[in-house]
Formats: structure tokens, sequence, C-alpha cells
């Protein structure tokens, strides 16, 4: 039997099979699943960028097809994060993270020979279960190795990956769809994805919670020592295999698991809803296509400035205030922008939106990642972040629903505040942690 003392000694050891000893930086693990966000950002906002294009020459889509196809890479992503959920703690966390970058960079190269709108969303659908699987597998990734006591401004700088490719996809947008055609912004996200396979393959180690639940100890050790780690006790990562959604509905999870639900979903809403539609209402609004992008680019750069402020403020303060907070000036500042306003203040309300919507999915991430015992972290993750994508999926629609009214692009920023004000009471009656785990 192994000694638990020896088992949480870190040390400059070495992984099996590596060579020379040194202990390497977490910071490279939080790097990689930052890169990884990145390009699952790009290849998620990258519709909202072309949709424009679609609906006003390409194809002619109708707002309620467009919705339709930015629902389907979210109806893939849903399925593919519950079937992380499952394979997350029988492959492991490596292999399923450099699987779901190879599966969706190909189907994004798919994507950009689709000839018809149908087939188009079926590769969208395709790529969504890529997707749906990068994202909890990085939070929880970055959770385990991010120092202890810093995990909230951790996960909300590796997840600003995600509006760093929304940047990446306005930029593009403005710069390669009238040089290029819509397609070229398929054909780079799909290249530099499978660069990134290559990168994570060579680099990621496997996560040590994984390790010790499949019985590889020494493996664990090796890794642990590696990062200056410590090494959890074999019976804390049993119950994720051993229980799965059962153990979070137990008693002392069960509200927290509803809430956490339903606080993703109206997150989700919010981020793809306002990244498909932003620029098609701008443009509905008078603004031209370089002018509406611009728009799109401001709602992901504030999330980029916001998110890892209100991760820092998360740690210190706690979570529970910082995203009910956040939730209600994500409602305030996209009410105002039915308010006509010089373009810089309009901008900067989108900003704050940006900050405040895909900001606080990031911390609704990790104060879930946070809130549950570290064996239940990836499944935990995985189902709050599944069944949250009936709120990405309705985002798109809901968009579209509000758009095919004809009541005005004003109409579409009341829409979006409503989801805002829940997710904020949603996330106010989360029970303590204590409570949850007495």
């Amino acid at each position: 039997m192994e000694d638990p003392a020896t088992a949480r000694r870190p040390g400059p050891a070495v992984d099996a099979g590596d060579t020379p000893p040194r202990v390497r930086s977490r910071a490279t693990v939080i790097a990689l699943c930052w890169l990884a966000i990145v390009v699952d950002g790009y290849d998620l906002i990258v519709y909202g960028s072309v949709l424009p294009t679609l609906i006003s020459s390409e194809w002619r889509l109708t707002p309620a097809e467009g919705g339709r196809i930015g629902a389907a890479a979210l109806v893939g992503m849903l399925i593919g994060a519950l079937v992380a959920g499952y394979l997350t703690d029988r492959i492991g966390r490596r292999r399923l993270m450099v699987l779901c970058i190879a599966w969706f960079s190909a189907a994004m190269a798919v994507s950009a020979l689709a000839p018809t709108p149908e087939l188009f969303g079926v590769t969208r659908f395709v790529a969504g279960i890529g997707l749906g699987g990068v994202v909890p597998t990085a939070i929880a990734l970055t959770v385990e190795f991010a120092p202890p006591g810093r995990r909230n401004a951790a996960n909300a700088l590796m997840f600003s990956g995600y509006s760093v490719g929304g940047v990446l996809a306005a930029l593009g947008g403005i710069w390669m769809i009238e040089a290029f055609g819509w397609r070229s912004m398929f054909w780079t996200g799909a290249l530099v994805g499978l660069v990134l396979v290559a990168v994570v393959w060579a680099l990621m180690p496997e996560s040590v919670v994984y390790l010790v639940g499949r019985g590889r100890h020494e493996d664990a050790r090796a890794v642990a020592r590696r990062y200056g780690m410590d090494v959890p006790e074999p019976a804390a990562t049993t119950g994720a295999r051993a229980g799965g959604l059962r153990e979070l509905l137990r008693p002392e999870h069960r509200a927290g698991t509803f809430l956490f639900w339903g606080g993703t979903a109206a997150g989700l809403l919010l981020v793809y809803g306002l990244n498909t539609w932003l620029a098609q209402i701008m443009r509905q609004a008078g603004y031209p296509l370089g002018g509406a992008l611009g728009f799109l680019l401001a709602l992901n750069l504030g999330a980029i400035l916001g998110a890892p402020l209100f991760g820092a403020l998360a740690d210190r303060i706690g979570p529970r205030p910082v995203v009910t907070g956040m939730f209600l000036a994500a409602a305030g500042s996209i009410l105002l922008l039915m308010v006509e306003l010089p373009t810089v203040l309009l901008l900067s309300l989108v900003a704050i939106a940006g900050a405040c919507t895909i900001g606080t999915t990031i911390i609704v991430n990790s104060f879930t990642a946070t809130y549950y015992p570290e064996h239940l972290r990836a499944v935990g993750l995985s189902w709050a972040l599944g069944v949250g994508r009936i709120g990405a999926i309705s985002g798109p629609l809901y968009g579209g629903l509000i758009m095919s009214t004809g009541w005005g692009f004003q109409a579409n920023f009341l829409a979006f505040a409503v989801p805002a004000v829940l997710g904020a009471v949603l996330m106010a009656l989360v029970p303590s942690r204590a409570a949850a785990r007495s």
C-alpha cells in the first residue's frame, strides 16, 4: 500500500519515460488551454462574422434560417459536452482535448466546402460536437493546475481566449471576407486548429486526478512532482466514475446543480445570441458591414479586458456576488443600447456588455468548478455546460425570432436584457459551499 505522505510530497522528479528532471510551470498547461479556447471561440464566433454576407448576398438567408444554422453548432456542442463528461474519466483529459480539437478543425474545413446552406448547417452541427468537448476539458485542467487560491482568476484568464478568438473572427471578417470570400474564414480556422493538435499532443500533461482515478499512481506522482502539485488521495477521485450524474443530484449538491444549469443556460443564451446577431442588428441600425463588425469586435474586447479582473475579484470576495452583479450590469448596458447615443458611447456599452455576458459565463464556469469537490469537477462542468447548451442553442433562434417580428433593432436589446436579469436571480440563490457539503 502506498504511503500517502510520500504521494503528496512535491519534488523535481520526472514523468515516467521522460528525460531530465525539472519542474515545469503550471502556466504552460493554462496557456495550452487558452490556445484551445482561442480556436474554439474563433470557430463559434466566425459564424456571426459571415452571417451578414450569407443573409445579404451569398445564400440570401432569412433571419429564421440564419438562426437555425447558428443553433446547429450549439446542438452539436450540447452532445459534445455530455459525451465529454462520459469520456473524460475513461480516455483522459489530454487525449480528449486532442481528439476534440482535431474533430472540429476537420469539420471547419468541410464547412468551407459546403455548397448549400443545408449542408453547411450539417457541418456546423458536426463541428459543434468537437467544440463542446473542449470547454469542460480546458476548464477542468485549468482549475486542477492553477495555484490554490487563484483558480477563479486563472480560469477567467484562460477563458479570455474565447473572446480573443472572437476578436480574431471580427478582424478577419473586416479584412478577409471582401478580399477572399467568407469561406476563407473557415479555412483559416481549420489550419490553425490542426497545428494546435500537434502542439497540445506534444506539451500537455495528463490530469493527475485522472491518473490516480485509473490507478496509475506512479505516473500521477511523476506529473505532480514535475508541476509542483499535490497528489489527491485515491479515495477522493473515485466518485466521478462511480456516481456521475447521480452524485450531482445528491441532496447536498442538488440545489446548486440545478441553479448552475439555469445560470449557465442564461449566460450562454446571451453569449451566443449576441455573438450571432449583434453585427446584423447593427447593420439593421444603419451601419455598414465594417462598422457593424466593429461592434462585434468591441463585445469581445470587453470580455478580454473585463473577465480576468472580475475573476481576480471573485477570488477575493467570492464568485456569487461577482456573477450576480455582472449579470445585472449586462442587463443595464444592453438596455442602454436602445437609446440613440454617439457611436463611441455605444461601443463602450457594447464592451461592458461583452465583459458582463461572456465574462459572466466564464466566472459561472469557475464558480461551478470550485463549488463541487475535486472528483466531481469534470462531470459537474460537463453537465452544467451540456444542459446550459439549451440556452446556447436558444440564443441564435431567440435573436432570429425577434429579428423576424420587424419590431426594430431596439426590440432585440430589450429581449436580451431579460435572460441577464434571470441569470442574476439564479446565481444569487446558489447555496454556500459549506451548506452544500454539510
